[in-house]
């Protein structure tokens, strides 16, 4: 049977995994990024990278959505190696929560003890602009489903995983206070996830204003819950690609969202170099 068969428990797909990426990068990996759509100019960046495609890391599904490159990128910053995926899975593209949060548990066996979530997201609230940066200090999951749902394996953590603080109070003051140096306005929100991949509907931005969120998407929920159950520190940063549906009455498209986090991909990128060296702390 191949080591990499479907048959074989997820803990030891996932081994398989990390040992691929191992032999291709030999550098303890204690932090990663996840770049959402038209985000992932970041990985461009790194020093003595070792970019390596999805379809040669066993069990690693494939990015089928414009904007998401489908590699991880090994290198450093600012002498700090990290693991950077350019591009995720996605529920709406037909892989199940096993598969979408794979990649996640892959880097937190790999070594990653601090994760950077990004996303391109539709704006609720109307005090964002296009192309404003969120920090999310919490989020709502309705996409119908939770990613630890199933058999248990205590190798991951809890089964009841404490979600109180999802997203690190820690990271979000650093966050903050590096985007207070660039002389950037760095707000804080919550992010609804949905499952997609029609955007919401304007009674449905609707209800969601009216449960508290700031913005809206289709990701980094399922990614977050898995990262939390393995003891990983999460930063979730939201880019806001477009204003959701009903906010300015204009029709939504997705090459607005690659427009858009092309637009700021430069600002994104600063930010995240002063943030990744103080995530060793």
């Amino acid at each position: 049977m191949p080591e990499d068969s479907d048959s074989l428990p997820l803990y030891e797909r996932l081994e398989h995994a990390v040992r691929t990426i191992r032999a291709r990068f030999i550098e303890d990996v204690r932090v990663a990024l996840v770049l959402g759509s038209g985000l992932g100019a970041f990985a461009d960046d790194l020093e003595d990278a070792t970019a390596i495609p999805y379809e040669e890391i066993p069990g690693f599904a494939r990015s089928t959505v414009e904007g998401h490159v489908g590699r991880m990128v090994l290198g450093k910053i600012e002498d700090v190696p990290v693991a950077v995926m350019q591009g995720r899975f996605h529920y709406y593209e037909g892989y199940s929560f096993e598969e979408v949060t794979f990649p996640i548990r892959t880097l937190a066996l790999l070594g990653v003890k601090s994760m950077v979530l990004t996303n391109a997201a539709g704006g609720i609230n109307v005090a964002f602009d296009q192309g404003a940066l969120m920090i999310i200090s919490d989020h709502l999951n309705l996409m119908g489903a939770n990613p630890l749902r199933g058999p248990h394996d205590l190798r991951f953590g809890q089964r009841f995983p404490d979600m109180s603080e999802v997203y690190s109070h820690d990271y979000q003051e650093i966050a903050v206070a590096e985007a207070h140096a660039m002389g950037l306005e760095l707000r804080r929100g919550i992010y609804a996830a949905l499952s997609g991949p029609s955007y919401e509907t304007p009674a449905e931005i609707r209800m969601l204003r009216t449960l508290g969120a700031d913005a809206v998407g289709m990701s980094t929920v399922p990614e977050a819950t898995t990262a939390r159950q393995m003891g990983v520190k999460i930063l979730g940063i939201s880019c806001i690609t477009n204003m959701a549906a009903g906010v300015i009455g204009e029709p939504i498209n997705h090459q607005e969202v690659i427009e858009t986090g092309e637009r700021v991909r430069d600002t994104l990128k600063e930010l995240l170099r002063r943030i990744i060296p103080r995530l060793q702390l």
